[in-house]
């Protein structure tokens, strides 16, 4: 599968900000999908993930409450809604997929085979 990741920007803190995540294939909720973003000079750092089948959903402590991942399997997609944007969310966000991923990997992004190209979000204060 192919991943096509889009929607960042520049933005001002407080602003929201709606992150795109395409797939290209079948059997695309087969998949667990997730946001991983990498700030300036730090690691991958797990945002949210949206499991295949049911797709519960999960969350990086600092980002609940405040992101929502949700997905549309009849578009092969899959969205990040983040809300309130701080500075130290700049970063550039990554999607990633992962077949019938066991629920207890979802965070962790070795196990994650196919990834997006990236979309950066800044935000200034």
């Amino acid at each position: 599968v192919q991943l096509q990741a889009s929607g960042g920007g520049s933005v001002q803190a407080g602003d929201s900000r709606r992150l795109s995540c395409v797939a290209s294939g079948r059997a695309f909720n087969h998949y667990t999908v997730a946001w991983f973003r990498q700030a300036p000079g730090k690691e991958h750092e797990f945002a949210a993930a949206s499991s295949y089948g049911v797709g519960t959903t999960y969350y990086a402590e600092s980002m609940k409450g405040r992101f929502i991942i949700s997905r549309d399997n009849t578009k092969n997609t899959v969205y990040l809604q983040m809300n309130n944007l701080q500075p130290e969310d700049t970063a550039v966000y990554y999607c990633a997929a992962a077949s019938v991923l066991n629920d207890n990997y979802v965070y962790t992004e070795r196990y994650y085979n196919f990834w997006g190209q990236g979309t950066l979000v800044t935000v200034s204060s």
